[in-house]
Parts: C-alpha cells; sequence; structure tokens
C-alpha cells in the first residue's frame, strides 16, 4: 500500500510511485477504504438501533436481538476502525520502509472472513454475550443461541487474531529491515548518541506493534483456553483469569487503534500547517513510556473484581493517570504548537485530525475520571462508560483515521475536494457526535445504568435521553454518509485509473 511521494521520502527499499508493486500497493489501499466506507454506516445504524430501542420510540427490539446487535456493534466498530487504522498507517509508512503485498492481502481476506462469520454468528444465530464475550456466558448453552453459534463465532476471532497478528509481525519485520529495534524506538534520541533520522511514524509505530502482539499473544492463550475445555481436555477454565485476557486484549487493541490515529496526525498534519513535526529526545521519551504504561493501565479494567489483589489496583489507577501524561501531552500541545499563527490550510483532512486530537483529550479526560477507583465505584456501570469511550473512539480516533482515509483518497484519485463542503461535512460529524455522547455522560452523571435493553418506570430518563441521542446520531449520519460519498467517488476514480 504507498502513496505517491517524492524519492527524498522515500526508503532506498521502497518501489518507485510507478512500480508494478506500488499501483497494487495503490489498489489495495482503496479496498481497504471501501470495505471502511461499506461497514461503517451499516454499524452506525446498528449504533443508532440500540439507542432507538432504548428510546421506547419503536419496540423493535426484544431482549435477544438488542444484545445480539450490541456483540457485532461494538466487536465490528473496534475491529473496523484497527483495520482502517492499519491500512492507512501502512500506505503512509511506504513513504520509509517496504511492505510486502501478500502479507496485507492475507490481512484483506481474513479480515472480510472473520467479519462474515461475526455477522453470521450475531445477526442470524443471535449470539450476544457483548464484545467481552466473557467466560463462561460465551460458552454456556443460554436457550438462545446453539452451540454451532459459539464455535463460529471463536473462530471468527481467532481468524481475525490470525491474520492481524501476521499483519503487526509484518510491520515490525518491515521497520526492521530499514532501521535498528533501538533506532526505530528512538532511543539514540533519549540517550543523545548518533543515528539515523526515524519519522515519529516509526517510533510510534514500533511502539504500537509490539504492544499489540502482546494483546494479540493474550488472545491466544484464552481462545486456546476455550479450545481445550470444548474439546473435553481440559476442566472448567478459571473464569477471572479468562475475563483478565479478553480485557488485556481488548485494552490493548483500542489503545493501539488510538495511537495508529495519532502517527498519522506527525505525519500528515505537517503538510497543512507548512511546519515540520520532527523527532526528540521528549517525543521519543514520551512514546517509550508510553509502551512500559499501556499495558498495565489495563488493570483499571479489574476494579469491580474484589477477589483481584489490590495491589493491582493500586497499579491501575496509578498507571491510567500515568498514561494520559506522555504520549497524550506531548501529541496534544504538539498539535496546537504546529497549528498556533500557523497558515493551515484547513481541508477535509487537517480538520479530521485536528477534531479528532480534540476529541482524543475530552474523552481522555473522562476515561481518568472513570480509572478512579472511588469514581468507578458509582460510574461503572452507568451510561459514562460508553460516554467516555465513544468521546476518545468515535471523536477521536475514527476522525484521525477518517482524515487519513480521505487524505489518501484525494492523493490517489487526484480529485481536489470541494473545502466548502468539507467544513460542512466535519461539522455535521462534530455537532452530531457531541451531542450524541454528552447524553451518555449526562445519563451516566444521573446513575442511568448501561447494557439495558430497555428502560422501565424507575429509569425513564434514560428513554428521553436515549431519544434525544437518536436527534443527534441522524445528524452524525448526514456526515457520515456525505464523506462516504466524497471519499468513495474518490476510490472510484483511483480504481479506474488503475
Amino acid at each position: 500500500m504507498s502513496t505517491t511521494v517524492s524519492a527524498s521520502s522515500m526508503s532506498p527499499d521502497s518501489p518507485s510511485p510507478g512500480s508494478s508493486s506500488a499501483r497494487a500497493a495503490n489498489r489495495l489501499t482503496i479496498f481497504w477504504v471501501l470495505v471502511m466506507l461499506a461497514l461503517m454506516p451499516i454499524l452506525a445504524i446498528l449504533g443508532m438501533t440500540l439507542r432507538v430501542g432504548q428510546s421506547n420510540l419503536l419496540p423493535l427490539l426484544d431482549a435477544e436481538r438488542f444484545y445480539s446487535i450490541m456483540t457485532l456493534h461494538g466487536l465490528g466498530m473496534v475491529g473496523l476502525w484497527f483495520v482502517a487504522g492499519m491500512a492507512a498507517l501502512c500506505a503512509l509508512l511506504r513513504r520509509y520502509i517496504e511492505l510486502r503485498n501478500w502479507v496485507n492481502w492475507i490481512a484483506f481476506l481474513g479480515t472480510l472472513v472473520g467479519v462474515v462469520m461475526l455477522i453470521i454468528a450475531t445477526l442470524i444465530g443471535k449470539y450476544g454475550p457483548g464484545w467481552y464475550f466473557l467466560y463462561p456466558l460465551s460458552i454456556t448453552p443460554s436457550g438462545v443461541w446453539q452451540d454451532w453459534v459459539t464455535y463460529t463465532f471463536l473462530s471468527a476471532i481467532a481468524v481475525l487474531g490470525v491474520a492481524w497478528t501476521v499483519w503487526c509481525v509484518e510491520v515490525m519485520w518491515g521497520i526492521a529491515r530499514r532501521y535498528t529495534l533501538p533506532s526505530a524506538l528512538g532511543w539514540h534520541y533519549i540517550t543523545g548518541k548518533d543515528g539515523p533520522e526515524v519519522p515519529p511514524i516509526i517510533t510510534i509505530t514500533t511502539i504500537s506493534m509490539i504492544a499489540n502482539l502482546i494483546g494479540l499473544v493474550s488472545a491466544v492463550v484464552m481462545l486456546a483456553l476455550y479450545l481445550l475445555e470444548l474439546l473435553g481436555v481440559t476442566d472448567v477454565s478459571d473464569a477471572l483469569l479468562m475475563k483478565n485476557l479478553v480485557f488485556l486484549f481488548g485494552h490493548i487493541l483500542v489503545n493501539i487503534t488510538l495511537y495508529l490515529g495519532v502517527a498519522m496526525v506527525y505525519e500528515l498534519l505537517p503538510e497543512f500547517t507548512g511546519r515540520t513535526w520532527k523527532n526528540n529526545r521528549l517525543i521519543s521519551l514520551a512514546w517509550n513510556v508510553v509502551l512500559a504504561l499501556v499495558v498495565f493501565a489495563f488493570f483499571h479494567h479489574l476494579y469491580m473484581d474484589f477477589v483481584q489483589l489490590r495491589w493491582l489496583h493500586v497499579i491501575g489507577q496509578i498507571t491510567s493517570y500515568a498514561s494520559a501524561i506522555p504520549a497524550a501531552v506531548m501529541s496534544i500541545f504538539g498539535t496546537l504548537a504546529i497549528v498556533y499563527r500557523a497558515s493551515t490550510r484547513w481541508t477535509m483532512t487537517s480538520l479530521l485530525l485536528y477534531c479528532g486530537v480534540l476529541g482524543w483529550a475530552i474523552g481522555g479526560i473522562g476515561a481518568v475520571i472513570d480509572s478512579t477507583i472511588a469514581v468507578n465505584t458509582q460510574f461503572h456501570n452507568t451510561l459514562w462508560v460508553p460516554g467516555h469511550f465513544h468521546t476518545y473512539f468515535l471523536m477521536g480516533v475514527v476522525l484521525m483515521i477518517l482524515g487519513g482515509a480521505f487524505y489518501l483518497s484525494e492523493r490517489l484519485s487526484g480529485v481536489p475536494e470541494n473545502v466548502k463542503r468539507s467544513r460542512l461535512i466535519a461539522s455535521l460529524i462534530c455537532v452530531g457526535g457531541y451531542g450524541f455522547v454528552l447524553m451518555f455522560y449526562v445519563g451516566g452523571a444521573n446513575s442511568v445504568p448501561r447494557r439495558f435493553a430497555q428502560y422501565t418506570d424507575t429509569t425513564a430518563h434514560g428513554s428521553t435521553l436515549a431519544l434525544i441521542a437518536v436527534l443527534f446520531i441522524a445528524v452524525l449520519l448526514a456526515g457520515l454518509l456525505m464523506y462516504v460519498w466524497e471519499t468513495g467517488k474518490r476510490c472510484a476514480i483511483a480504481l479506474r485509473a488503475g
């Protein structure tokens, strides 16, 4: 996957922009973007359906269907934006390193197979334990889904995990062929020693791939335990261990997806401000600290498990607070600095990248508040949790990736954008998105529970907030559909051009 870049920005081993390898990579980039454009509105409408059900506006959903849709929406969105972020990042990484197209195809086809299996398990088989598919609910006969549905779902997770692991290893290998691991991590900047110039995108990607492989290994262990139990080789697994493994995997995957979007901000935003954003000691040190903190910060997901060791909770709160400082502060203030008093070209890409950093900051504050043990005991099972998650994910990483995807479609098609239309799209997305997540925060502050298929008289204000949220989702969807049209037509032109 590549973009048309100048010779000076390419690595010595990278194919030339006009080579057959580069053209094949460009086509695969477009295929990835098209998959994103196809799945994004579908999964968004599924999420809207959940809020419509909670609003009691239309009695469309029974509980069984609600939780199966919730499972698909949660897993589908996280998986979609991870692969979209990886695809866009790989396209930008080809400015500096060589990546083999056949590995990208494995990831592409594996993702499609996994997604189809997830759809079959959830929408047809009514598999509905939630994205976290907590043990033993995920394999316990429920009377709702049959055994084949369980096997299909776990097989889908296995297929996706294998494909993504191969992809991450390939990115690491491509970086290793150009840079040594210490150089890619920016250690020579930290120690003050001589070394090659390493763009921030390389350092952030290296950090992200190392952390993500840790999460994927935890998923492998979890699936192996599932398999051994289902085959009758072992007895009942430890429920606490299984829960910790799935949350370690999910926590890292979500955070790494965010970092992929941040890497695009470092790489692309300077093109619109006319300024440089080079690697240095502070940037390298900040991201290396993130590598040490992101894994241990997952302990903040364990607060409700009273049987956990107390020191794990203490580490969870300390690392959750600490992880918000290095990369977040460095990146947020760096974004403000690179834009401040610059002759910034506010296009679709730059607007979405900048607004994505804003959403990361706002959602991050909500996440840090929730990671405080005293607060978490009150907010954990309320709408505050999906509130902060949707803020830094939807209004953060998703906007960053949308900005990167539009950048690639515009460069590969050669079709300039209508800036006024781009600003309208960004405005609709931001107004609709923030109105949508605000209802989560208001609900959480008023103790409205999450994961309820319907709200009764005792939680009637939850239905009211859900109804208001649906109105804002409609505005958000209008902006997203306009984005799909603008980006999709550029992808079609790029494919026709070869």
